[in-house]
């Protein structure tokens, strides 16, 4: 199915192994289909399978003693291999330990948590030289969209700046607040992005702000809650930790810079443990990482942060300096102020590798018994649909060689294994998933492969709806090798395996219609400028808002509301809404050609970001038990970060 984002209009683009995005429209379901556009790494010339998953270890802590865990994690710029050996490594902005810089990796090692035992976070922004001055961004940014904007000072800050003519990117020191995704959390510490934070170097321009509108009232609000003083370049959040055990994850969250910062690096697992709706230790496969772990340890519970990338020739990230590299404007514009096109923002940005903890392609030798996989996506963009092959090259769709049982999504267990032969994951949405290896001979391979589109996904299967990404390079993710037997496996077959019950969020008192919308551009046919939350008329249109517009959801402490999405767009919308666990209700065409059907079967538990698909209505439900300011948004970071994210008002 050819699709407007794939109807590409792009000229010619300098450097020997570009390609150009006109090339996505004669994709083909084969080895030898073109790879995604990307810089001047061609990625087929990446050798897959070279080098072992990283396992990631868990976030050393600065104290554990009392009733509170206390971390101080810090963000520097390093030198990573994400590419295998024998390529140039990457520099990539990641969590470490602050002051130190150790355990600084992308992504950043795990924070393990206790269920109903506090985690205190010290956030630092460190992205600054050696000799005190800061590091700009390693990415272009587009300081024409609304976003942190320091350069705008008190009064311009997390604002639009107006321009006469196209500016460059954003050059100056980088913003940064953390966002616990899925944490039930009081708003001082949800990482709101107008919360942000420079580093504290010494050559700040005279005028930049130097923290978001909202970084002293929280700040403020932290020291009377739980008597603590943020100082300059760093926030001091709280997570309380009382909710179902599960997997969140934390990464940068600012205005405006979403995309660069999450892309670039900062990202990493949080896995909350324990609790009444935990299991108990030895019935799933274990054991994952601890904090002072010896060498040595054979982990059977591995996290999987799967994002796409590109990269040059020199190692560096690729990301695209230009709108006109999405293809459907001309390659340099004309832009402000001829036209209405953002110059550097493109719509979605899809990479033509996979990286997996780091490392592009690795793979895992595997005991023959069960293993857990906590599958999170990453990804600015791409939807996965993941399967276990016996080949990485089969025809697309491959036949599974291996069932995935999905135990968990977001919010935890869901009531009862599920079985699946291809597992959808969409970006920022995770799963707890077992693969039981059992039995299979020392020396088979298995693949992870990945037969979700190299566009953005509006629902279907592959082969018949769109077409799978392309099998030499985005349909790869991993690989599986069967190693020696070791030790006994205790953990109960996922068929067996009895669940803690998911109790159902109850009848709402309230129902809430919202809408997705786009908007595209009045100079270039087709070509879209901004993506747009908002509410519902009431001839049922759309009614689009931007993000300074006065705040229009207000559900009142501690109701339970039932939320209507309708998408107007072409794409499927990876929703994500921060501070509750919602569960879905249904889904229906928005023009009544089908009655509505149930949530698939791996979203019977506790959601926190769904995927509402294009011309649907997405119902889902939710009990708003905190007071505050909060925001839902778009997790296609690329639409957030251009207005398809609204704060909402609890109480």
């Amino acid at each position: 199915m050819v699709t407007r984002r794939r109807l590409l209009k792009a000229g010619t683009v300098t450097g020997a192994a570009m390609l150009v995005p006109a090339a996505l429209v004669a994709r083909r379901r084969s080895a030898t289909a073109a790879p995604v556009p990307g810089g001047t790494l061609d990625p087929n010339t990446v050798p897959k399978y070279v080098t072992p998953l990283f396992i990631p270890p868990a976030m050393p802590a600065t104290s554990t003693s009392g009733a509170i865990d206390r971390y101080a994690i810090g963000t520097r710029q390093v030198a990573q291999q994400i590419l295998p050996v024998g390529f140039p490594p990457t520099s990539v902005f990641a969590f470490g330990v602050a002051g130190s810089g150790v355990a600084s990796r992308t992504p950043g090692y795990t924070i393990e948590a206790r269920a109903n035992r506090p985690v205190q976070v010290t956030w630092v922004n460190e992205l600054v030289s050696g000799n005190g001055n800061f590091r700009p961004h390693l990415l272009p940014v587009d300081q024409t969209l609304h976003w942190a904007n320091p350069p705008g000072g008190i009064a311009g800050r997390d604002m639009r700046s107006t321009f006469t003519s196209t500016p460059g990117p954003y050059r100056g020191p980088v913003p940064m607040v953390v966002h616990l995704h899925g944490a039930h959390v009081l708003d001082d510490s949800d990482g709101y992005p107008e919360a942000w934070f420079l580093p504290n170097a010494r050559n700040i321009p005279s005028g930049y702000a130097t923290v978001g509108s909202f970084y002293d009232q929280y700040k403020a609000s932290a020291r009377a809650r739980y008597g603590v003083t943020w100082s300059t370049g760093n926030s001091i959040y709280q997570y309380p930790n009382d909710q179902r055990a599960t997997n969140l994850w934390y990464h940068s969250h600012d205005l405006g810079m979403t995309r660069v910062n999450l892309y670039s690096g900062l990202a990493g697992m949080y896995l909350l443990r324990g609790g009444a709706s935990d299991l108990p230790p030895g019935v799933l496969p274990g054991p994952a990482p601890q904090r002072g772990d010896p060498p040595g340890i054979q982990y059977h519970e591995i996290p999987l942060v799967i994002q796409c990338k590109s990269f040059n020739s020199d190692g560096s990230l690729f990301f695209p300096d230009s709108r006109g590299f999405f293809g459907d404007t001309p390659l340099d514009g004309p832009w402000i102020p001829d036209t209405d096109v953002p110059p550097l923002w493109n719509p979605e940005f899809f990479g033509n590798t996979i990286a997996v903890n780091g490392n592009t392609w690795p793979t895992l030798t595997v005991a023959p018994r069960r293993y857990r996989f906590r599958i999170l996506n990453a990804s600015n963009t791409r939807v996965l649909l993941l399967k276990i092959a016996t080949t990485p090259d089969a025809t697309r769709p491959a036949n599974a060689a291996l069932p995935i049982w999905v135990i968990g999504t977001d919010g935890g267990f869901v009531p009862r294994p599920v079985p699946l032969s291809s597992l959808r994951v969409g970006v920022a949405e995770r799963f707890d998933v077992i693969v039981d290896f059992t039995g299979l001979p020392q020396g088979t391979k298995l693949y992870l492969i990945n037969e979700g589109p190299d566009e953005p996904y509006g629902g279907g299967e592959p082969g018949t709806d769109f077409d799978a990404a392309d099998v030499g390079t985005t349909g790869q993710v991993m690989r599986f090798v069967v190693g020696a037997p070791a030790g006994s496996d205790t953990s109960v077959p996922p068929a067996q395996l009895h669940l803690p019950t998911v109790t159902r969020v109850g009848s709402p008192t309230n129902t809430r219609q919202v809408s997705l919308n786009e908007l595209d551009s009045g100079f270039f046919d087709g070509a879209p400028i901004v993506g747009l939350l908002g509410t519902l008329n009431a001839d049922g249109t759309g009614h689009p808002l931007e993000w300074m517009d006065p705040v229009t959801e207000h559900p009142a402490l501690n109701s339970t509301e039932q939320w209507e999405i309708y998408n107007f767009t072409e794409d499927g919308h990876p929703i994500h809404i921060h501070l509750v666990q919602f569960q879905v209700v249904n889904r229906e065409p928005m023009d009544g050609s089908a009655p509505p059907r149930p949530p698939e079967v791996f979203e019977n538990g506790f959601k926190d970001t769904l995927i509402a698909l294009p011309g649907e209505i997405t119902r889902v439900k939710a009990t708003f038990d905190r007071a505050g300011r909060y925001v839902w948004h778009c997790h296609i970071i690329d639409h957030e970060d251009n207005e398809m994210m609204r704060p909402y008002q609890i109480g």
